[in-house]
């Protein structure tokens, strides 16, 4: 993060971008005059991301090559490990090496992508290990995930408050209090609902805005609204998986069939949660009828 009142920020928008899920437009705009080389190195750490998140595994792992610096060399590995689960185990060793060098191991960007992918493993611990002591807005947010996923509201509160301290118009601030209003539900659910609604006045539209007002529709009880935003994000991306498993849940409760939106989640994200989940249950429910039979 760029010291505060160190001159303007260059990497605003796309940082931005990036945040809410519009990554071709973060690529797309990516072309920026007068970056210091640690601003360009960022740059392409976000444009690169934007493609991971694009499903675009093999373009990031073609075009950064072993001359890159640290944190470029962390987003491929990310990449590497999205692209080809059955090699994860020599991707983490890599990633573990890494860490322990003391040379690039405190690496902002290293910590923040080991992060990431110990939190796929749901490795909880492990992941803290490298990412508890925050020092950037990127860390503190994903510190905010982390903690709600190991249903630590109380943590994740204290992460969020550090953010609030720094920049409490933040986008990430922003973000992750919306995501712990939704953790924390209840009242709080509308205080998340207002943090989408005024995104989507402030920036163009995206899945993850969409979504996020989505959810807060549903846990309000709201499922028709819900729908029409989550078939509004569908429109923009098909195979997005957030927008499909909300989808499936949706339509459950508003009396529709959730096969398609289910196969397709099966199809393009085989390792989504909901996607275990359900065959979990389907498994269950075949041992529990050869048992009656």
């Amino acid at each position: 993060m760029s010291a505060m009142g160190a001159g303007p920020d260059h990497l605003f928008n796309l940082r931005n971008n990036f945040y809410l899920g519009a990554y071709q437009t973060a690529i797309n705009n990516s072309e920026i005059a007068n970056l210091s080389p640690e601003n360009a190195v960022e740059r392409d750490c976000l444009v690169f991301r934007s493609y991971i998140a694009l499903g675009s595994y093999q373009l990031v792992i073609s075009e950064i090559d072993e001359s890159a610096a640290t944190p470029l060399q962390a987003v491929k590995l990310l990449a590497m490990y999205l692209s080809t689960p059955q090699n994860k185990e020599s991707t983490i060793s890599s990633l573990k090496e890494w860490l322990a060098d003391s040379t690039i191991g405190n690496n902002d960007t290293l910590r923040l992508i080991a992060g990431i992918i110990f939190m796929h493993e749901e490795d909880y611990n492990e992941t803290l290990k490298h990412t508890h002591a925050g020092g950037t807005m990127d860390l503190y947010a994903l510190n905010v995930q982390i903690f709600i996923k190991m249903h630590r509201a109380e943590y994740a509160e204290k992460q969020l408050r550090v953010m609030q301290q720094i920049d409490e118009d933040h986008t990430l601030t922003q973000l992750a209090s919306a995501w712990l209003n939704l953790a924390v539900g209840g009242s709080k659910i509308q205080e998340a609902y207002l943090i989408f609604e005024d995104f989507s006045e402030k920036y163009p539209m995206t899945c993850l805005i969409l979504n996020g007002k989505a959810v807060c529709c549903m846990q309000m009880g709201n499922f028709d609204e819900a729908e029409t935003l989550l078939l509004e994000a569908l429109n923009k991306d098909a195979k997005d998986p957030e927008t499909l498993a909300n989808l499936v849940v949706c339509s459950l409760h508003v009396g529709k069939s959730s096969s398609r939106y289910l196969s397709q989640l099966k199809l393009s994200h085989p390792e989504h949660i909901l996607v275990k989940r359900v065959s979990s249950a389907e498994d269950n429910f075949e041992r529990a009828v050869q048992l009656v039979a």
